[in-house]
């Protein structure tokens, strides 16, 4: 599916690409409504439908991936509640083993997250994943998501790479789709990000299911 020999920057996404991206829907789609509907006495039926409501507005934006944003929005600590089940925050199958293999090949490995500062924290608190990278790369820092050709730009202007030899793994189609109009030319998605969540079957970008498929064996320093 790869030929490593053609990649120089190896671009990787954190949430359901390294990381198990139950630990957030669980968050978002369970955990925050329940709490909600407490604080507000409502049932967890109108909870969900409130908050669902909001979250649909402005996805793909920097203030839709914002922790403070929603903790003023909705007058909770969401960093502080994320904490309460931090426990489940968990790396996917053989993602150590396929970081190994880069940080041992000739590539240049990034992590670049839409994440939140405060939510990176909580994870590598459970699964210090960074020592991996040559440098990790927050969206909120360059003030722009992925989703935006500036995210990019910036990139590029303080970490230049050749898009024509750069891979991009990530599991949000628009990410890669605004990659794609980049330039980068080897772009993957994972067919299943949510361990709790059936496969993905219609993706527009190759797909993978776990990283022991593109091992980059015998491309080492």
């Amino acid at each position: 599916m790869i030929d490593w020999h053609e990649i120089d920057t190896v671009l990787l996404d954190m949430d359901g690409t390294l990381l198990d991206l139950r630990f957030d829907n669980f968050f978002w789609m369970e955990h925050l409504p329940r709490l909600y509907a407490e604080r507000h006495s409502i049932s967890a039926e109108e909870s969900s439908e409130q908050l669902h409501g909001r979250f649909a507005a402005g996805v793909g934006t920097l203030q839709w991936y914002c922790l403070d944003h929603w903790s003023e929005q909705l007058g909770m600590d969401i960093a502080a509640l994320k904490r309460e089940i931090q426990h489940m925050v968990s790396i996917r199958p053989h993602a150590l083993d396929f970081l190994a293999q880069l940080s041992a090949s000739d590539c240049d490995v990034v992590l670049v997250t839409n994440a939140h500062r405060k939510t990176l924290e909580i994870k590598m608190e459970e699964v210090d994943i960074t020592p991996w990278f040559d440098r990790v790369v927050v969206s909120h820092d360059l003030e722009a998501p992925k989703e935006e050709q500036a995210f990019w730009r910036r990139l590029q202007e303080l970490h230049p790479f050749d898009p024509a030899r750069t891979l991009l793994i990530d599991d949000t189609e628009q990410v890669l789709e605004s990659a794609r109009r980049f330039g980068i030319a080897h772009l993957l998605t994972l067919l299943q990000p949510d361990s709790g969540r059936q496969k993905r079957v219609d993706t527009r970008f190759p797909g993978i299911h776990h990283f022991d498929e593109i091992m980059p064996a015998g491309v080492a320093r």
